[in-house]
C-alpha cells in the first residue's frame, strides 16, 4: 500500500507571521498566510500509471488541505501536527508499506524532512522516499541533514516507482535502479539518470479521483490571478513534458528535461471529454510550460476545446513570440478572457543578458493592444532583483512598463531555486542572504553590490502601488467595472489594503453606486487614519483625500 503525501507549500514562519505583501486568512486563532492549492498532478500521474501496471492501494493526504479547512490553528509546529494527523486511527489502520513525499519547491524543504522523520517514527516498516524537484536537486544535502530517508526520485517518477512497487526486494531495486538515489549511492558520487517516459499517452488518465475534489476550489491556483473565472469548475492538466527555453531562473528542466514530449491529440480528446463529462468541468487549466512549441497541435487542442464547449486558463503563460492575432483569436473563441503574459523585465538588457529571453519589447506592445482589441484581459508577470540586474534597469523596466495598456502586473521578487542557473550564480558570487530555501518570489534573499534585498522588497511594492493602483491602466482608460475586479480581488485577500478601497472607492463613484463609494471612502479613511504604513504610502503617492 502506497501513501502519497504532499507537505505545506509554506513555511511554518510564514504561516503563523505573513509578511505585509502576502495574502492571508482569518481563523479563530488569528491571522495565518493564505495557501493556494493546488491539484498535484504529478500524483496523479503516478497514481493512475502505478495502478495501471500494478495491483496497487494507493491513498493521498494533502497538508494544504488540511491547513485551510482548519477553523483554528492551535499547534506549536508543523511538526506537532504532522504527528497529530499522521498518528490518527485513519492512517494507523491503513498502515502504508511506502509513503512517498512529493515536494516541487524549496518551501517545503523543511517541511519535507519533518514528515519523513515523523513518517519514520509513526510507521516504522515502511519505506520513505520522496520526488520531484527539491529531492532531484538537493540529495547531497537531504542525505547530509536527515537519514528518514530510504531514497530520493531523480527526475520524473513513474517508471521508478513501478520499478519499486512491483518488485520483491525492493531495497535492491533502489541499489540497482539509477533513478533511485540512496544515501550510499550519494556517498559514491554515483551517477543518477532520467528514466523517461517517452510517448506519454502511456500514462493514463491522471486519477482525479483520489482527491478531495471540493477542497481545491477554495482556494484554487486562479485565485492569485485577479481577473480569472474562480467560480467555474476547473482542472489542470498536462499536453506536454519538457521546455527548450533556458530561462536563469527556470529549474523545470531538471525534473523533466529539455526535450519535448507530448500527448498524442486523440488522447488530448479523450481527456478533455472525460473532464467534460464526469467531472463537469468549465475550465481545463493547461500547465504545459511550452505549450506554443507547435503552433498546429495548439489550433488542434483548440479545436477540441470549442467543440466540447470547454474554455482554457495557462497560468504557466503562453510564448508571447507565439501570439500573433490568429493565435489571440483562436483562444478569444473558447472564451479566453485573460491571460497571463511572462514579459518578466520592462528591460531588453536585462532580458537579453540576464535572463536568457530574447524578447523584443515590441512583441509586448503589440500582444497587450491586440488583446485589449479583442477584448482579452492581459496579466503581466515581471521578475526583479536577479543578480546582474542594477538600479537603472529597474528605473528602465518601469519607464517602459508604464507605458503599457495592460490590465494588471504582478511583480514578484527573484527567487534562486535549486537546479537554476541563477541559484549557480548567486552561490558563486555569494549573493545570498538569508535563507533561499524558504523563498516564494515575496522574499528576496539576493545581495549584489546594486541592491540588497530590502531594497527589492520595497521596489516591487512601489511597483505594484504604482502600476495597478496609482497608474491602473483600466482606470486610465475608463474601463472602471474591469479595474474593479482587481481592486476587490486585492480586498478579497488582503482586507487592509488601503489603496484598493480607494481606487475602488472612485470606481464606484464614476459609476454612479454612491452607497459601495461611501462604504470604501470609510474604510479607506479609517484604514489610514490607524496605519502608518498606509498612511506613509498615501502621503509618497500624493493620495488626495476622497470627497
Amino acid at each position: 500500500m502506497t501513501f502519497f503525501i504532499v507537505p505545506p507549500n509554506v513555511s511554518f514562519e510564514s504561516f503563523v507571521k505573513p509578511a505585509f505583501n502576502e495574502r492571508t486568512v482569518t481563523k479563530k486563532t488569528g491571522v495565518y498566510g493564505s495557501i493556494v492549492t493546488e491539484m498535484p498532478l504529478g500524483i496523479l500521474s503516478l497514481s493512475s500509471y502505478l495502478k495501471k501496471n500494478s495491483e496497487i492501494e494507493i491513498k493521498l493526504l494533502d497538508f494544504n488541505i488540511i491547513l485551510n479547512k482548519l477553523q483554528s490553528f492551535e499547534y506549536n509546529s508543523f511538526t506537532e501536527l504532522f504527528h497529530t494527523v499522521l498518528s490518527s486511527e485513519e492512517w494507523v489502520k491503513y498502515a502504508p508499506t511506502i509513503i512517498g513525499i512529493s515536494t516541487l519547491y524549496t518551501p517545503a524543504y523543511h517541511n519535507m524532512l519533518e514528515l519523513g522523520k515523523v513518517s519514520k517514527e509513526v510507521f516504522k516498516d515502511a519505506l520513505v522516499i520522496a520526488g520531484g524537484g527539491v529531492p532531484t536537486n538537493m540529495y547531497p544535502e537531504i542525505f547530509k541533514t536527515t537519514k528518514c530517508f530510504d531514497a530520493l526520485c531523480y527526475g520524473e517518477g513513474e517508471k521508478p516507482m513501478l520499478a519499486l512497487v512491483s518488485s520483491v526486494d525492493k531495497h535492491e531495486t533502489l541499489n540497482k535502479h539509477t533513478s533511485w538515489v540512496t544515501k550510499e549511492k550519494a556517498a559514491k558520487k554515483a551517477r543518477f539518470a532520467f528514466d523517461f517516459i517517452e510517448d506519454l499517452d502511456e500514462i493514463p488518465f491522471p486519477d482525479y479521483d483520489i482527491l478531495e475534489l471540493k477542497e481545491y476550489r477554495s482556494n484554487s491556483i486562479m485565485s492569485l490571478f485577479p481577473l480569472a473565472k474562480e467560480k467555474k469548475k476547473s482542472f489542470p492538466i498536462l499536453t506536454s513534458r519538457g521546455c527548450t527555453h533556458k530561462c536563469c531562473f527556470c529549474s523545470s528542466h531538471t525534473v523533466h528535461g529539455r526535450k519535448m514530449r507530448y500527448y498524442s491529440i486523440g488522447r488530448i480528446k479523450k481527456d478533455f471529454s472525460r473532464l467534460k463529462e464526469k467531472y463537469k468541468a468549465d475550465v481545463v487549466i493547461i500547465i504545459d510550460d511550452h505549450f506554443m512549441s507547435e503552433k498546429k497541435r495548439f489550433f488542434a487542442i483548440i479545436e477540441i476545446i470549442k467543440n466540447l464547449g470547454l474554455t482554457s486558463f495557462f497560468p504557466s503563460s503562453l510564448a508571447l513570440y507565439a501570439l500573433d492575432r490568429k493565435v489571440l483569436e483562436a483562444l478569444k473563441s473558447i472564451g479566453v478572457d485573460n491571460l497571463v503574459l511572462s514579459v518578466e523585465s520592462g528591460s531588453e538588457r536585462v532580458l537579453r543578458e540576464i535572463m536568457h529571453k530574447p524578447l523584443n519589447l515590441a512583441i509586448v506592445k503589440r500582444v497587450i493592444e491586440d488583446c485589449r482589441e479583442i477584448n482579452i484581459a492581459s496579466d503581466i508577470s515581471i521578475l526583479i532583483g536577479l543578480p546582474g540586474e542594477t538600479k537603472k534597469d529597474l528605473e528602465d523596466a518601469l519607464t517602459f512598463l508604464k507605458t503599457l495598456n495592460a490590465t494588471w502586473f504582478r511583480i514578484s521578487m527573484a527567487t534562486p531555486l535549486v537546479g537554476s542557473e541563477m541559484l549557480d550564480i548567486c552561490l558563486k558570487n555569494n549573493y545570498i542572504r538569508g535563507d533561499f530555501l524558504d523563498c516564494d518570489f515575496k522574499k528576496p534573499v539576493i545581495e549584489t553590490k546594486d541592491f540588497t534585498p530590502e531594497f527589492i522588497k520595497e521596489k516591487a511594492y512601489l511597483m505594484n502601488l504604482e502600476l495597478n493602483f496609482a497608474g491602473n491602466s483600466e482606470m486610465r482608460l475608463g474601463n472602471f467595472s474591469v479595474a474593479l475586479k482587481g481592486f476587490e480581488n486585492t480586498i478579497k485577500v488582503k482586507d487592509d489594503h488601503a489603496f484598493a478601497y480607494y481606487y475602488a472607492a472612485q470606481c464606484y463613484k464614476e459609476t454612479g453606486k454612491n452607497d459601495k463609494y461611501i462604504l470604501y471612502k470609510e474604510k479607506y479613511n479609517k484604514i489610514i487614519k490607524d496605519s502608518l504604513f498606509w498612511r506613509s504610502y498615501a502621503e509618497k503617492f500624493g493620495l488626495p483625500p476622497l470627497d
